[in-house]
């Protein structure tokens, strides 16, 4: 083996470390609500939680980013440990199908089906087709799986060419030396577990493996401690995700090297026991590319079936290593590790948000209610929840400007982003009006102001009117009710109405002398914030029925809304709310 063939082996790993890259990437954004659909099924029972981590770091190809997920929804608290440990086991099975797609490189056969099957005789197909719906076609599903293929053909072009470069290493005696030597169980784990901790991927160090057993001069004796060390250095992914986490983050991720740690232990004594009790002469054989795939499956599937029944026992494990704090832990609300899976970030946002919904209806509710009474005793409690929707406005709006930048977002994702944006803004600004409403109750209480009898009746209708569009708008965001989206409109419609009548009537009370002009100026100020909550409200509703039809333009839903049933529920709402 000279320089040239170093250079190429460099080149043909480069590849492949840059395929694997691409491909995960596009893998994640062609899963997207699918993705979200898995992470759904997460729950307390053992085997739905390790299907799902398997069946996640099956489509995303690496178990170090599913790992690093669990830690980030362990974090946002949208994810307990108990569910984690379950997940994490499954991430350790799933991620061995990267070596069985790389071991079809090694198949040798005349026959002609059997040739089919290697990398080298479809690939080139797959990397035309992918070019072709990567550089041609408009839609974004279709770009990423081009870049899907684009990147299999590519990691699979780098496997060929590190195993044709590493083919000559089998005459260099120092390099069969080397292999020996890792046939030393403990030093063959330690090799494992540094070279995948330099890469952060077990799939990735696997396939090196894979390629350098292409040349004959690695071993059984070799590969298997190897195997083991790989998985336990892939730990180390996930150790620096938790590095400022909240503890039970750093507890998923404890769980993840535990389980790891325990399940090499276990296997290394049995392999110890095998290889100097009864010395099989396999150990002895140079190791096949499929042979390293069984390994690598067989070594995961084992630990799993060991510890998955004491799960329970192994997150015990990791409290008692990582105990609570005695200080209160402050929860961060939004992980930024959840970024790299535009999916998750949103669905993480969007728990954050039915938060802030929760606190804007509440806020406006209250002060509603306060008008016309004593507001002092809901004063407090109001302006609390108003701060924290301007925490929540915050923390949503810098999050999702960061996620709304990422090349990774797909095109119905960066849609949602957008209209998760818009959102924010309307619960911001009616938690603005519940403080402007309290206001003017204060004002009214100080000044010892009064509406008339009328006046007062007016105001009561309006103040229901205005609430009951807070609920439709709210249960159109909180339950995607599109009937309560449909009928906001002409409530909304009514409301703008009333308005302009309370005015009229406010006007005429104060000429005849039947009114103060301070409380007018008080009555005023009520009638537009009230209706602009109501403004806010149809604008929620009018952002969820957008999302719904993937187009975000606001004017253009309410005009397709005017139909015959639009102004039967006008004319309902007339009665209802006539004064």
């Amino acid at each position: 083996m000279d320089i040239f063939d170093l250079l190429t082996m460099i080149g043909g790993l480069c590849l492949f470390l840059f395929g694997m890259n691409i491909m995960g990437e596009a893998l994640e954004r062609r899963a997207g609500g699918g993705l979200r659909t898995l992470l759904g099924k997460m729950t307390g029972s053992k085997l739905a939680g390790f299907l799902t981590g398997a069946g996640i770091t099956a489509i995303i190809q690496s178990s170090s980013a599913t790992t690093v997920m669990v830690v980030g929804f362990v974090n946002s608290g949208l994810l307990a440990l108990n569910q984690a440990v379950n997940v994490i086991m499954g991430a350790n099975v799933g991620t061995t199908i990267t070596s069985w797609l790389l071991s079809l490189s090694g198949i040798d056969s005349s026959a002609v089906w059997v040739k089919l099957l290697k990398p080298s005789s479809f690939t080139p197909v797959l990397a035309l087709i992918g070019v072709v719906y990567y550089m041609f076609l408009k839609d974004s599903k279709k770009k990423d799986t081009g870049m899907i293929l684009l990147g299999f053909a590519t990691l699979m072009f780098g496997m060929d060419t590190m195993s044709g470069a590493v083919a000559g290493l089998k005459s260099v005696p120092g390099f069969a030396d080397l292999f020996l030597l890792f046939t030393n169980p403990f030093l063959g784990v330690l090799a494992g577990l540094i070279l995948t901790a330099i890469l952060q991927s077990s799939s990735a160090s696997v396939g090196i493996l894979q390629a350098l057993a292409a040349s004959g001069s690695v071993t059984y004796g070799a590969a298997i401690p190897i195997v083991m060390g790989q998985n336990i250095g892939t730990c180390v992914t996930a150790l620096i995700s938790s590095v400022g986490a909240t503890r039970n983050a750093k507890r998923a991720a404890g769980v993840h090297l535990a389980f790891n740690i325990i399940g090499t232990a276990v296997c290394l004594v049995l392999y110890c026991i095998v290889m100097w009790v009864f010395a099989p002469a396999i150990l002895n054989e140079s190791a096949t590319m499929y042979g390293i795939a069984i390994l690598h499956s067989a070594f995961n599937i084992f630990c799993t079936v060991i510890l998955l029944p004491a799960s329970s026992l192994l997150e015990k494990l990791v409290v008692k290593l990582i105990p609570d704090s005695k200080q209160k832990e402050v929860v961060v609300e939004l992980d930024e590790r959840l970024l790299s899976t535009p999916p998750l970030a949103l669905a993480q946002s969007r728990l954050l948000m039915v938060d802030m919904a929760y606190y804007a209806l509440d806020a406006a509710k209250s002060a509603i209610d306060v008008v016309a009474k004593d507001p002092t005793r809901m004063e407090k409690a109001i302006r609390e929840e108003e701060d924290q929707i301007d925490h929540y406005e915050d923390i949503l709006s810098t999050y999702l400007l960061k996620l709304s930048s990422l090349q990774a977002l797909g095109e119905a994702d960066s849609e949602e982003v957008t209209g998760f944006l818009k959102l924010v803004g309307d619960f911001e600004r009616i938690g603005d009006h519940a403080v402007n409403i309290l206001g003017s109750a204060k004002e009214l209480a100080e000044k010892n102001l009064t509406f008339t009898e009328a006046g007062q009746k007016e105001m009561d209708t309006l103040r229901e009117a205005v609430k009951e569009s807070m609920d439709m708008a709210f249960g159109s965001f909180l339950e995607e009710d599109m009937k309560a989206t449909e009928r906001l409109e002409p409530l909304r419609h009514v409301i703008h109405n009333l308005q302009n009548t309370l005015r009229t009537n406010h006007i005429q009370r104060m000429t005849k002398g039947l009114c103060s002009v301070e409380a007018g100026f008080v009555w005023a100020d009520l009638l537009t914030n009230l209706g602009r909550v109501t403004d806010h409200c149809s604008n929620i509703a009018g952002c969820v029925m957008d999302m719904k039809k993937h187009h975000l333009n606001l004017h253009e839903s309410q005009r397709e809304s005017r139909n015959e049933e639009y102004r039967e529920t006008l004319n309902e709402y007339t009665k209802k709310y006539a004064v």
